[in-house]
């Protein structure tokens, strides 16, 4: 921990928001979506190991069931949103160095399960159960009421 509160990999996520936002700034439509994918994939490409194997699954599983997601990246994160606002991403076990890397939704995420559901997965091998759970998960994450 800093003097701050925040570990120094907790910073460098914050610094990397900050220059997500930088690269963006001024471009609209088409300049805009093409620069939050070439970063999307930048970070997948960046990723090792399991950690690589969650994020390209989960890229071509959003891609397949929900087209609608723009990919981006968030804190540095592989993410994908609607209207702006990230429904799911990849936290990789590499980025804080803990024992498993997570796919998490954020609360566009229609994932609803009366009083109390989980939003966070820990994933440590992407297995044909797995993928296909990472389906369903977006497939209900983005399905209209």
């Amino acid at each position: 921990m800093t003097k701050s509160g925040f570990s120094d990999d907790e910073r460098a996520a914050m610094q990397q928001r900050a220059e997500e936002l930088r690269t963006t700034k001024g471009l609209k439509g088409a300049a805009r979506i093409a620069r939050e994918l070439e970063a999307c994939v930048e970070a997948i490409d960046g990723l090792d190991g399991v950690d690589r194997d969650v994020a390209s699954t989960l890229h071509r599983i959003v891609t397949e069931v929900a087209p609608q997601l723009a990919p981006k990246t968030w804190y540095g994160f592989p993410s994908y949103a609607d209207d702006g606002g990230v429904v799911v991403f990849y936290q990789p076990a590499s980025k804080f160095g803990t024992r498993y890397g997570t796919v998490g939704f954020q609360e566009g995420a229609r994932l609803d399960d009366g009083p109390m559901w989980p939003t966070v997965f820990a994933v440590v091998e992407v297995t044909p159960a797995v993928e296909q759970r990472l389906r369903e998960l977006v497939a209900k994450a983005v399905a209209t009421a």
